[in-house]
């Protein structure tokens, strides 16, 4: 059976200025300009950083939304690593309608997800469309690359969807995933471990 040849860690961008706005921003013609990191954002990833004691980083492959961005570049500072690699794969979830209203109807949207609601009808991004987006870009690193210890630093949705894949889940059940946190780093797959059922190219 077919196994990663490098390591790969989740980190969801530290707290941003649409997370204290409380704002939907998932247009990338919008989120790769603006509403970037707090001070707090800053500081939760400089901790997140220093209090990392898992495999050693070698590489960072950032969303390019601003608030994604920032915590790379910030995270590669303090590993003294080169300046992240930017993939528009890890890019925020589109959530459509939604796009620019209160986060409050996250909740809505996850309901909706739950129960299997086809969400091109509110021009929310399918799950199983971001998944799809998450794999094909692993099947890429695991082309490129071997032997690495990866950190992908992207958003919320995307980052839980994709572990849906490792945890024997469908991506429309990402929610029942505990929470990833602002700044948090989580492993997703290490190098050895089999690739997942649905990993088919």
């Amino acid at each position: 059976m077919a196994v990663f040849t490098n390591s790969y860690y989740l980190m969801r961008h530290g707290q941003s200025e649409a997370n204290v706005a409380g704002k939907i921003v998932s247009d990338p013609a919008i989120g790769c300009q603006h509403f970037g990191l707090t001070e707090q954002g800053r500081q939760q990833v400089v901790n997140a950083i220093k209090n990392y004691n898992a495999d050693p980083i070698s590489i960072i492959i950032s969303s390019d939304f601003l608030r994604t961005r920032q915590t790379a570049q910030l995270a590669a500072e303090i590993l003294s690593l080169p300046f992240p690699l930017l993939e528009v794969a890890l890019r925020e979830r589109f959530f459509g309608n939604w796009d620019g209203q209160s986060d409050k109807n996250y909740e809505l949207i996850w309901q909706q997800d739950r129960q299997g609601a086809p969400q091109s009808v509110n021009g929310v991004e399918p799950t199983e469309q971001v998944l799809g987006r998450g794999l094909k870009l692993l099947h890429k690193l695991e082309n490129s690359y071997c032997g690495e210890t990866l950190l992908l630093v992207s958003h919320g949705d995307m980052l839980q969807i994709l572990q849906t894949a490792f945890a024997g889940k469908k991506a429309n059940q990402h929610r029942s995933l505990c929470h990833h946190q602002t700044a948090e780093i989580k492993p997703l797959v290490l190098r050895g471990e089999c690739f997942p059922e649905n990993w088919s190219f």
